[in-house]
């Protein structure tokens, strides 16, 4: 494989429609097109207009791969003489619970058992007692065409008992654990719910004829929809013929726990978050990143694309000159064609070209969001040297990463996290900068204008907002499997 970057990478992205005489397909394509960032294995469209059966594509690749205009006219017009489609759901996936394969590409369908209808999926996070709930389901007879979490809610959905569908909802939300944003489609209606803790983003935005969701506000706008709000932690919104209505099927939790990762990577930064445009956002975490860790520098730089607006509010900050020293190629994606030997020793130079000009005998800052794993920040350090510059000094928009995550972000095992397992010098030493910062976590969740209580910090903290010691078990057992059995291996031969 090509070196991918270090950075952690989230689920996916959704979002649905429903509105009567608009092409919501069409509408769909381009608002999966502006989520593309949150995932780049897979996408779906499904659509109905009420009548005849949901009409589905989804295929490996991206969003521009999957879909051509046959595909969009056979999601918009299901049959001849048939009304058109009024309401669709898609989805841009990265896999996190569930492998990348054409079996778990969203959205999902399955068989209401009351009604006989269908019901399409599409979700955004993880579930944390997925490993209990399925059991469970295929003990009660239900059979899984995924290996994706996503399916469990579907299906919990699917049996729940006969009622209305706030009695619906509240039999699924109250078995589910973990981190969700969905949105749902019925023959008729739409959906669009968000876990009680509100881990990942959702938003509606009203159109004349209709109302959209989306995991966030960016989609809306590129539509020009303009956006209503954020949908509530533990809120389900019902979009139909009546008209949109909001219930929260189980009481509301006195604690959030709103990824802190949205701020500083996942979103756009032309999104809304938690009521801040993700911009300035990153702006005042690079201004924090000065006032905690000054250095005596000749320029500024950020790796793109996420960083630029955090190493501009460091150079604004620290009154130094901001240059852009790395050009991001911005058409590398995910590929499965194997690189040669020089391609593979070119690493990261792949993805980034470093502007020797700029870089020549400068004192360097270089901004970067995280350090995970620390694979590809010593590329990066050593482009920038290779380049000339004179000195490189590294700032982290977020703290050291130390923990796990389990609500849909992939981040690695506790083994393989490098903050984890080396002290901050350690970790300069081995990406080769000549100094190195962390922003605190209190500088971090003040940048973001919101309050510990209302955000998720357990990458940072090893704190987690509900019990997830199963899963770091499960998590953290098959790496310790295989230390012991290569001890025991080494040992049957006599070595150390």
């Amino acid at each position: 494989m090509i070196p991918e970057s270090d950075n952690p990478r989230e689920a996916c992205g959704v979002f649905g429609v429903y509105a009567p005489g608009e092409d919501v397909a069409r509408l769909t394509f381009y608002g999966l097109y502006a989520l593309q960032h949150r995932g780049q294995e897979s996408a779906g469209i499904a659509s109905s207009n009420g009548i005849d059966p949901f009409r589905l594509r989804t295929g490996m690749g991206l969003v521009s791969q999957v879909f051509d205009e046959e595909d969009l006219a056979y999601l918009r017009s299901p049959a001849i003489g048939q009304p058109p489609s009024h309401v669709a759901i898609g989805h841009t996936r990265y896999s996190t619970a569930g492998g990348s394969l054409a079996c778990n590409a969203q959205p999902l369908l399955v068989h209401d058992r009351e009604t006989g209808g269908e019901i399409a999926l599409a979700h955004n996070g993880n579930i944390t007692n997925a490993d209990i709930l399925r059991e469970d389901l295929e003990a009660q007879g239900i059979r899984f065409e995924s290996s994706a979490d996503s399916e469990i809610i579907a299906h919990l959905l699917a049996i729940a008992p006969a009622g209305t569908w706030e009695e619906k909802f509240h039999y699924v939300i109250r078995r589910v654990e973990g981190a969700y944003s969905l949105v749902i489609m019925t023959r008729d209606t739409l959906f669009a719910v968000r876990d009680p803790l509100g881990v990942r983003p959702l938003c509606i935005g009203r159109m004349d004829a209709g109302w959209v969701v989306a995991s966030e506000s960016c989609a809306l706008e590129h539509l020009g929809v303009a956006l209503d709000r954020e949908v509530s932690p533990g809120e389900v919104i019902q979009i139909d013929a009546a008209g949109m209505r909001s219930f929260q099927p189980v009481a509301p939790l006195a604690k959030r726990a709103a990824c802190t990762f949205e701020f500083s990577y996942f979103a756009r930064p032309d999104s809304r978050f938690m009521g801040q445009l993700i911009y300035p956002v990153r702006e005042a975490m690079g201004a924090q990143l000065a006032r905690e860790f000054p250095v005596d520098a000749d320029i500024v730089i950020g790796v793109p694309d996420s960083a630029t607006p955090a190493a501009i509010g460091y150079a604004r900050e620290a009154g130094i000159p901001y240059r852009e020293g790395l050009v991001k190629n911005r058409y590398v994606g995910r590929t499965f064609i194997q690189p040669d030997q020089r391609i593979r020793e070119a690493g990261v130079s792949l993805k980034f070209n470093a502007l020797g000009d700029v870089l020549r005998g400068k004192r360097v800052v270089l901004v970067d969001d995280s350090i995970v794993r620390g694979t590809t920040t010593p590329r990066v350090v050593g482009l920038i040297r290779r380049a000339g510059a004179a000195e490189v000094h590294m700032r982290i928009t977020t703290p050291p990463i130390v923990s796990p995550c389990f609500f849909g972000v992939d981040m690695a095992t506790k083994d393989e996290l490098i903050s984890a397992n080396m002290t901050t010098d350690e970790i300069r030493e081995f990406i080769g900068a000549d100094s190195l910062g962390f922003i605190s976590l209190d500088g971090f969740v003040a940048s973001t204008q919101q309050t510990e209580n209302e955000l998720c910090n357990a990458c940072f903290t090893g704190r987690y907002p509900i019990n997830v010691q199963p899963q770091m078990d499960a998590f953290e057992a098959p790496r310790r499997d295989a230390v012991l059995a290569a001890a025991e291996s080494l040992n049957r031969a006599g070595r150390p």
